[in-house]
C-alpha cells in the first residue's frame, strides 16, 4: 500500500477501493484491475467480515485467487471501518496488507491512542493504516452513522500523534445513495492539506460527480471508496434476468449479467479515478 498511494499521491489520480460481498466481486475485481492494469485496493468491511467467512478465509481467498488468475498488478486487501483494536490485529494476523481503524465516534484522545495502538502492531508487519475524523453519513453494510464534518485541529492530532499512513476526513459524502446532490467542502480540503501532507481518503464516493472527484484528488485524495454504486449495478441486473427468465434457475446463467455489470462499473471507475494503466510495476 506504501508504493500504491504514495504514487497515486505525488502523481494526483487515486487508486480505488472496491469493497467485496463476496466471491464474486473479489474476481471482477481482480480480472477487470488486471485488464486496465490498474492497482486497486480490495476492501471488506469490518461489519460483514464474519458474515464471508472470516479474516482468515478472506486472506486465503484472496492469496489463492490473485495467484490463481495470474494477477500481476499491484492489489491490496483491506480492512475498511475496523470496529475495535482487537479486530484490527486479527486482520494484520490474517494476513491483511492494510487495515482502517474507525474511532470516528470516539472523543478525539480516544481516537488518537486506540489508532496509535493499531499503527504500532500493523507497522510491526509491514501494514498500513487508516483512520477517519468526523462521521461520513448514510448506511453502508449495515453501518449507519449522521454527517459531522472532520475538525481540522482532530485531523492533525491524528495524523501527527496516530502515526497513520492516510487520512479519511469526513468532508460530505455519505455512505449508500445520495439524497440530492453531494455537497463536498473544498474548502476545508485545501486548508486541511496546507497542515497535512498525508494521502487523504475519500469514503462514499458512489453518487459523487466526475468534476467534484477531480477536485477531490487535486486535494490529494489518493484513495477513493466505492461500493454502493457496484452493488446497485449488480442487483438491477440480477433483477432483470430474473423478471424476465423466469422458468432459469440455473445459478451461472442467472448471475452471468450481474458480474458482468460489475465488471463494467469497475472499468469505469478505474478510468474515472486516473488509475488506468498506472501500475506498477510490483504487485
Amino acid at each position: 500500500m506504501y508504493n500504491i498511494l504514495d504514487d497515486a499521491f505525488e502523481k494526483r489520480y487515486a487508486v480505488p477501493q472496491f469493497n467485496m460481498n463476496g466471491l464474486i466481486w473479489l474476481e471482477s475485481i481482480l480480472k477487470t484491475a488486471e485488464k486496465c492494469n490498474a492497482p486497486v485496493i480490495v476492501g471488506t468491511t469490518d461489519k460483514i467480515v464474519d458474515q464471508l467467512g472470516g479474516f482468515e478465509l478472506l486472506a486465503r481467498a484472496f492469496d489463492i485467487m490473485k495467484e490463481d488468475l495470474e494477477i500481476t498488478v499491484p492489489t491490496v486487501l483491506h480492512l475498511d471501518h475496523g470496529q475495535t483494536v482487537e479486530r484490527c490485529k486479527k486482520a494484520v494476523d490474517a494476513g491483511y496488507g492494510s487495515i482502517m481503524y474507525d474511532g470516528s465516534k470516539l472523543p478525539i484522545k480516544e481516537n488518537v491512542k486506540n489508532t496509535r495502538e493499531v499503527v504500532e502492531y500493523a507497522h510491526q508487519h509491514g501494514v498500513t493504516v487508516e483512520a477517519e475524523v468526523g462521521s461520513v453519513g448514510g448506511t453502508e453494510d449495515g453501518i449507519y452513522s449522521d454527517l459531522k464534518y472532520a475538525d481540522q485541529n482532530e485531523c492533525i492530532q491524528l495524523v501527527k500523534k496516530g502515526g497513520i499512513d492516510s487520512l479519511a476526513p469526513a468532508l460530505g459524502s455519505v455512505h449508500g445513495k445520495y439524497k440530492g446532490e453531494p455537497n463536498l467542502g473544498f474548502e476545508e480540503m485545501a486548508s486541511l492539506r496546507q497542515s497535512i501532507d498525508t494521502p487523504f481518503v475519500l469514503h462514499g464516493a458512489s453518487g459523487i460527480s466526475d468534476s467534484d472527484l477531480q477536485k477531490a484528488i487535486s486535494h490529494g485524495h489518493a484513495k477513493i471508496n466505492y461500493n454502493t454504486e457496484l452493488n446497485i449495478a449488480w442487483s438491477d441486473a440480477l433483477r432483470k434476468v430474473l423478471i424476465e427468465n423466469q422458468d432459469l434457475y440455473a445459478p451461472m446463467e442467472i448471475l452471468k449479467p450481474s458480474i458482468q455489470s460489475l465488471n463494467e462499473v469497475i472499468e469505469e471507475v478505474i478510468i474515472r479515478t486516473g488509475a488506468y494503466h498506472k501500475a506498477l510495476n510490483n504487485s
